[in-house]
């Protein structure tokens, strides 16, 4: 699980959009409800699962291309139904079928937000960006984990290994203690690589993920 601060260190996406889209909001005396209900609702106030985790990076692309929550939310109730997957815009095939999706959508609520989405292929491509779907790894069309460095997949994000929190893939030490030790050691990564006995590589890699700027 994942409170919305990690969420937003991970996804580079702020904390507070994050609460509002999953968690609703209130406006004028009324709720507004989130745009779907978590894995983790009832368990745990304001968490995010893995799965959730992923699924806001495909909002926050909608979002800043001017779709609409609205038309959003009925997008994502739409896939959930066509592919039968509760999470459909991690799901590979909507790489492929998102376009009819937004279309259907476009087509019952008239969403102007959704106009340049559906009748431009390019638009629609340019959103749903190969870097969203770069470094999930799936099997049987479900995200397994999240390499979330570009073509680096010495950190992880895997909910079978350290609750999802990123660690190192080869040694499995967390991002959190290599990155605390650089700093410690004055900044010397072959220091903390020794120290740890892990390749410098993967210390680099855990360096490179604490001072990356998410898109």
């Amino acid at each position: 699980m994942y409170t919305p601060a990690e969420a937003a260190a991970y996804t580079g996406i702020d904390a507070a959009q994050i609460r509002r889209w999953l968690f609703g909001y209130t406006s004028g005396g009324k709720h507004h409800e989130g745009l779907w209900h978590t894995q983790l609702e009832g368990e745990l106030e304001q968490a995010l699962s893995f799965h959730d985790l992923l699924e806001i990076r495909f909002v926050n692309a909608f979002r800043r291309h001017g779709v609409s929550l609205q038309a959003i939310r009925r997008a994502s109730t739409y896939a959930r139904e066509t592919f039968n997957q509760p999470y459909p815009f991690t799901c590979k095939r909507f790489q492929t079928d998102g376009r009819s999706i937004f279309a259907t959508v476009l087509e019952e609520t008239g969403d102007e937000s959704l106009l340049d989405l559906v009748k431009r292929q390019y638009t629609f491509t340019q959103v749903i960006k190969p870097s969203l779907y770069r470094g999930i790894e799936y099997d049987n069309g479900k995200a397994l984990r999240w390499y979330p460095l570009s073509r680096n997949q010495n950190v992880v994000l895997d909910p079978m290994r350290n609750f999802g929190k990123p660690i190192l893939t080869g040694s499995g030490m967390t991002v959190d203690a290599i990155v605390t030790a650089w700093h410690a050691e004055g900044q010397h990564a072959r220091r903390v690589a020794a120290i740890y006995e892990v390749p410098l590589a993967e210390v680099e890699a855990a360096i490179q993920f604490e001072q990356r700027t998410v898109a």
